[in-house]
């Protein structure tokens, strides 16, 4: 079958078959997760003309108002992992605590529902982000069981919703992306075994904290923009869209690297990134594609999580550029 016409059911039929270790029902998830990506896809193209922009009056567990397109996403993906019947448990950004799904199912599944929301109201790419796990055997999950480093994630992926809509995502045998094709409602295999180039020119950060950054980030990030002049001896570009899924997506098809490290701003935080929604899963599909992800000074897929809503620095991306990063915190921290 050509490359460029295989659809996301054929894909997944083809990795299931070349790893009998994965369970059979992973890939029925995942076909569940694209139909429920389809419906948010249509949210969001519609805009203003579907009345899903604005801010509702309520806040998620994190204190963040929440959006109308953040808790229809949130709707969609809960309603699709109960009536699918291969989810035990749920654990989504815009919940206080996991839900059990009393159906049952061999998987957990914890999401993002709409990473980026902040860009939705002015018409700027957004995401879901989605971590698959292995629930526990023959007994309902308690939140303890959702506390999994990264490493064992069984799958993880996001879609993007931009000019065209992408998902993007791997379960342990490379990252692979799948376009949204309109007219026949199949994702299609447009973007096989990514890889994300060693090295960059471009780095992704919220330059607006940088009076907040430690003096490793501080570093890295003042020889980026002296460029060609200084100790890197190239010229660096400079990205920030304000959506991790964006974000994040670029650098899996050009390179780059992705920082929101930990900063002073607000001491009760030690990074401002969720582990279980947003690191874990994105590290997961990033080092799947050759690439790394980062505290800046431990893996991320080694942490052994702490809370469900726990959040923590991130910097991932291009291989080279990150072990620079961990570089400079070893070589802080070794002296102060």
């Amino acid at each position: 079958m050509e490359a460029g016409r295989t659809r996301l059911s054929d894909h997944l039929s083809q990795q299931l078959d070349a790893d009998q270790s994965i369970h059979r029902d992973l890939g029925k998830l995942i076909l569940d997760i694209a139909t429920a990506v389809q419906e948010i896809a249509i949210l969001t193209s519609q805009g203003a003309l579907a009345g899903v922009l604005g801010n509702l009056a309520s806040q998620n567990v994190q204190g963040e108002t929440q959006k109308k397109l953040d808790v229809l996403s949130d709707e969609i993906l809960i309603q699709t992992f109960r009536s699918g019947n291969l989810v035990a448990g749920i654990a989504s950004e815009e919940n206080d605590e996991p839900i059990a799904n009393k159906n049952g199912g061999p998987f957990l599944c914890l999401f993002d529902p709409l990473d980026g929301s902040s860009n939705i109201d002015v018409n700027v790419s957004v995401g879901t982000i989605f971590s698959i796990q292995h629930a526990p055997k023959d007994r309902s999950p308690q939140l303890a069981d959702y506390l999994q480093p990264g490493r064992k994630q069984i799958a993880a992926g996001y879609a993007v919703y931009g000019p065209s809509t992408m998902l993007v995502l791997s379960i342990g045998r490379g990252t692979h992306g799948f376009t949204l094709d309109a007219s026949s409602g199949e994702f299609i295999l447009t973007h096989p075994n990514i890889q994300i180039p060693a090295d960059t020119s471009e780095f992704a950060i919220n330059a607006s904290n940088e009076r907040f950054w430690e003096a490793p980030v501080a570093r890295y990030i003042s020889e980026c923009k002296k460029g060609k002049t200084d100790v890197r001896s190239r010229d660096f570009n400079m990205r920030w869209i304000a959506s991790m899924v964006a974000d994040v997506h670029r650098i899996l098809m050009r390179g780059g690297i992705f920082m929101y490290p930990k900063d002073t701003k607000d001491l009760s935080k030690p990074g401002r990134l969720r582990l279980m929604y947003e690191a874990n899963p994105m590290s997961f599909v990033v080092e799947q594609a050759g690439g790394l992800g980062s505290t800046g000074r431990q893996r991320i897929l080694d942490l052994k999580p702490e809370s469900i809503h726990q959040r923590v620095p991130v910097v991932l991306g291009s291989r080279n550029e990150v072990e620079r990063v961990e570089q400079y915190h070893r070589e802080h921290d070794s002296t102060n």
